[in-house]
């Protein structure tokens, strides 16, 4: 009885082994884990692991997948198969983990990296883990530069902006003024404006911004086409004759304006009764002047400074009319004047004149 009882113990024991050696033999091999997606920042370092299980008669791969669908062979086995300083590769053969760390993290290591059990040259099991790289935003080449739009017109502006993690695209103005949209501050990919007046030109600034870093700005400049609004801050002068005068206009245009000065349908131009001058504080405005030279009674009368571009036209008046008493400036040591051998300046006799005026005045039996 007892050497049956062995003979069955030794029987039942080697078909036990030949049960379990078929089944460990014909179970699939697997990957059991492999790492969740990973967020790093520039310079750091990331270790990935894959674990696997059954795989010990097939090459097991670390492969890099790119943005463009290339595959990058990283290792195979527990060897690396790249010359890279940076790239390391450790195996742990009680756990069947491959585990690939990857130090000074570059903005290129960014993608996916798949753990892969090559089974056949058709045939592979794989599991795969994202790594990201956070980036500084940054503007991308797509978004608006600037723009030259006619009043009125509707207007889009654009900003695209890279980085990880993706970016927030706002909007601004100068001096944090009112954006045509309403507000100081307007979120979106796009600033749409339905239609686009002269107050809207100026600087607009597209921020990007996730942080990372400081941010991405770009200044994108807004130009508005507009005719020409044209006005006269003094709209009536008067001067004595003899005296010179300075009539004055304000321009306010885009694309600067062709100014003229006009008087009884006649255009002015310089010569020895008048010089014109035009000064430009700005891309879009202007002052413009005329000096009537040692006025005459003729040239008494409404003169007319008109601008016109492209998109129209204006203009203004103002009325020169005659004083007994010089007006200073411009007239204050213009000329002088002899009264004998004695020589007095236009300023004294300015003086001169109005006490005479005032004598007159309180000495007339008239008044």
């Amino acid at each position: 009885m007892a050497a049956n009882t062995v003979i069955s113990f030794v029987f039942g024991a080697f078909i036990g082994v030949i049960f379990y050696s078929t089944v460990d033999a014909q179970r699939s091999p697997t990957i059991s884990y492999i790492s969740q997606e990973q967020i790093k920042d520039i310079g750091s370092t990331v270790e990935l692991h894959c674990s696997v299980q059954y795989a010990q008669d097939y090459p097991v791969l670390w492969v890099k997948v790119d943005s463009q669908g290339s595959y990058v062979p990283i290792s195979t086995g527990s060897s690396l198969i790249i010359y890279d300083s940076r790239f390391a590769l450790r195996y742990d053969q009680a756990s069947s983990t491959y585990t690939l760390q990857i130090k000074d993290i570059q903005e290129t290591d960014a993608g996916t990296y798949q753990c892969q059990i090559i089974l056949t040259i058709s045939n592979k099991i794989t599991a795969g883990v994202e790594l990201q790289v956070r980036r500084p935003p940054f503007i991308s080449d797509n978004s608006t530069r600037s723009i030259v739009v006619s009043e009125n017109e509707a207007v889009e502006l654009e900003c695209y902006a890279g980085g990880y993690p993706p970016p927030r695209i706002s909007w601004r103005r100068e001096n944090n003024a009112i954006l045509p949209t309403g507000g100081s501050i307007y979120r979106g990919n796009k600033l749409k404006i339905k239609q686009i007046h002269k107050e809207d030109r100026g600087t607009y600034y597209c921020v990007a911004e996730n942080g990372v870093g400081r941010g991405a700005r770009r200044n994108i400049a807004v130009e508005v086409e507009f005719k020409p609004v044209v006005t006269a801050p003094r709209p009536r002068l008067g001067q004595a004759l003899q005296y010179d005068m300075d009539l004055e206009c304000h321009v306010e245009a885009y694309p600067p304006p062709a100014i003229t000065w006009h008087k009884d349908g006649i255009q002015l131009s310089n010569n020895q009764h008048y010089s014109i001058s035009h000064f430009a504080t700005a891309d879009e405005f202007t002052d413009t002047t005329i000096r009537v030279i040692t006025i005459e009674k003729r040239q008494y009368g409404q003169y007319m400074c008109k601008a016109a571009n492209k998109l129209g036209s204006d203009e203004a008046y103002v009325n020169l009319f005659e004083t007994v008493i010089p007006v200073c400036p411009p007239a204050c040591g213009q000329a002088r004047y002899y009264s004998g051998v004695a020589a007095v300046t236009a300023s004294e006799f300015i003086i001169l004149s109005a006490l005479l005026v005032l004598f007159f005045r309180n000495f007339n039996p008239q008044h």
